[in-house]
């Protein structure tokens, strides 16, 4: 009877530790990986609700330090080196804290990332970085606690906070033009192949870099290239060229990008350089 009852319990046991029901979590977990020109930069947090509570100044109070979000600590990961105002943030995690205030915030990047909300002893010597955010009204409630990554340049972007009717942005930079430069030198003290030369004319004429390197670069790109060319290959040299002051140039390639891109029934290169060419038959 006593090793019956035993049995009964194990088994009653396993049944109720493989029968839990799983139900959705009030505060879900989001995680974003965004690419800023060379720099991969990940974003995990947890997204509270409203559910018809206030906000800032009630359920996340003025002036203390609150963890952005709900559960463990928001998360930022960068694979470079960056800047947040002018103050450098080394490669790696912070967790991001900030204190709301109704006009603007004090946003902090600290170092030490794991962990569930605040820490029990703030260290000011972990905050890596601290800089003020202004607070921008919305004409509209969002209900749910949202971060995003907005104004994306090759050179940075602003880590958007978006609650109840409150925006928050918080602008950082990359070092994009350093590491593309380092590249280019690279591959110019090499053998460089035409997507090299095609990659380098492209980033110069989009960063307003010297544009006689860049039509340097693209002709031997294009040269190299032969009968294969693209058209939006050739749409790219016809811009080195009208930036370059070549406008005859300019002209004479985009018909060739028009006609390339006719054949190949991409309506969008055909608008783009037929606009090109009416624009600059005006000049």
């Amino acid at each position: 009877m006593k090793k019956l009852l035993v049995l009964m319990l194990s088994i009653s046991a396993t049944y109720f530790v493989h029968a839990q029901i799983a139900t959705p979590q009030p505060s879900p977990f989001s995680k974003i990986e965004q690419k800023v020109g060379l720099t991969d930069v990940t974003l995990e947090y947890s997204r509270p609700s409203m559910r018809d509570r206030v906000v800032f100044g009630n359920l996340v109070p003025y002036g203390k330090i609150w963890r952005t979000g709900a559960n463990a600590r928001t998360k930022i990961t960068f694979s470079t080196d960056v800047t947040v105002e002018g103050q450098p943030l080394k490669a790696g995690s912070y967790a991001i804290f900030t204190k709301p205030e109704s006009t603007s915030w004090e946003v902090y990047f600290y170092t030490e990332s794991n962990g569930g909300g605040t820490p029990q002893t703030w260290d000011d010597a972990k905050v890596a970085a601290k800089v003020s955010a202004k607070v921008y009204p919305m004409p509209m409630k969002v209900e749910t606690f949202t971060m995003t990554f907005d104004d994306l340049t090759n050179n940075g972007a602003t880590l958007g906070i978006l609650w109840e009717n409150v925006y928050v942005g918080i602008p950082f930079e990359v070092p994009t033009d350093d590491m593309v430069l380092t590249n280019i030198n690279n591959a110019m003290n090499g053998t460089p192949t035409a997507n090299d030369y095609y990659a380098a004319a492209v980033y110069y004429l989009q960063a307003n870099k010297d544009i006689k390197q860049a039509k340097t670069w693209i002709d031997k790109a294009i040269a190299m290239a032969g009968d294969k060319v693209a058209f939006w290959q050739l749409r790219q040299q016809s811009l080195i060229y009208a930036k370059a002051g070549d406008k005859m140039g300019a002209i004479a390639t985009a018909k060739k990008s028009l006609a390339a891109a006719e054949k190949a029934g991409n309506d969008d290169y055909v608008k783009m350089n037929t606009d090109s060419i009416a624009e600059w038959e005006k000049m």
